[in-house]
């Protein structure tokens, strides 16, 4: 019997029969009490009566999928005597069941660097109908091509896998929703919440958005040489950059209020006469485990001041002239240098 049968069908039974004749031969029917079930008699041409199940009330597979019931003839003998027989009802399944998913939202938190192929999750949904009824088949939503090019669902298994790789600099959390349906089309829906996770896949870039060069010598302490700007994408102490120079050149690092830009400085003056130019390399580094980090080299070349005076070879020039010496002879050569390039350091004399 379909577990969708209307109350009030009925079932015809077997007919029990008695060799006797007469009131021996007289047969009455009685069944097992049920509630689910009655006997009725139907009166068929002759005379004769047909016994019948009655469905009392409406059934459902999933709680009881079968009855054994026990049809009894008596005949009107004295004494009675009687005969049983078994009756077995199977209650046929009805898609009249959808599938449910044990959760309404799936969480997981996975990292950016999972391979693909990796297991993210499972969804488990079940369908208490039996056979094709109560098969379940995992699907998408109506998600976004991005997310189908991320994730991929097995069908039968409802595990949830990654088929591409993940970024958590590009997207850090992925929401949508998955559908169970059982072979009759009844289905359900869920919400998977994918998290992702930081990892130091990123090394700082360091970017020069200005530089003052050639810089005079005589720029005092503090005058600002160049504007930085050090990015690292990445998360918490993944992203959080401290930046060094190296080698011996007056300047420092002074960071922003921002945190992400730097200004590098004169830390004191500067001397052509000693380097005409400074090559330096910034060096930016993070604070993951391990540390990655990010170079760039800046040459701050030195524009010479007049800082110098010309200088004589000697203090003091002594000549011993004859008193006769003509007119236009050369007494003496005095020699001056200056430190100075360019027009600073050209010496004429007087």
């Amino acid at each position: 019997i379909g577990e969708l049968t209307l109350p009030g069908a009925r079932f015809p039974l077997e007919n029990a029969r008695d060799a006797d004749v007469g009131t021996n031969s007289l047969l009455t029917y009685q069944l097992t009490s049920n509630p689910s079930f009655s006997l009725s008699m139907k009166e068929k041409q002759g005379g004769k009566k047909q016994p019948e199940l009655v469905l009392e009330r409406v059934l459902d597979r999933e709680k009881q999928s079968s009855f054994e019931l026990v049809l009894i003839a008596v005949d009107g003998g004295d004494p009675a005597r009687s005969g049983t027989v078994q009756v077995h009802i199977n209650v046929t399944d009805a898609n009249d069941n959808p599938p449910v998913f044990s959760k309404s939202v799936y969480q997981a938190r996975v990292a950016e660097n999972l391979p693909a192929g990796s297991q993210v999750l499972r969804v488990v949904a079940t369908d208490a109908d039996a056979g094709s009824n109560g098969r379940v088949s995992y699907s998408f939503g109506n998600v976004p091509d991005t997310v189908k090019a991320l994730f991929a669902i097995d069908n039968e298994s409802g595990e949830i896998r990654t088929s591409g790789p993940l970024d958590f600099e590009e997207k850090s959390k992925y929401t949508f929703g998955l559908e169970a349906m059982d072979g009759g089309g009844l289905t359900d829906h869920c919400e998977v919440q994918i998290d992702i996770t930081d990892e130091n896949d990123n090394a700082p870039e360091i970017t020069i958005l200005s530089l003052s060069s050639p810089v005079p010598e005589d720029s005092p302490a503090g005058t600002v040489v160049a504007l930085l700007n050090v990015n690292d994408p990445d998360s918490g102490e993944n992203g959080q950059v401290s930046c060094e120079l190296s080698g011996e050149a007056p300047l420092s690092i002074v960071a922003s209020s921002g945190g992400s830009y730097k200004v590098l400085v004169l830390a004191k003056a500067l001397d052509r006469e000693e380097a005409a130019f400074h090559d330096l390399v910034l060096r930016a580094s993070d604070g993951g485990d391990p540390a990655r980090t990010g170079t760039a080299r800046i040459r701050v070349t030195v524009v010479d001041a007049n800082d110098n005076a010309p200088v004589f070879s000697q203090a003091e020039y002594t000549v011993r002239v004859p008193e006769d010496v003509p007119v236009g002879s050369v007494l003496v050569t005095v020699t001056a240098t200056d430190a100075d390039e360019g027009l600073n350091g050209h010496v004429k004399y007087s």
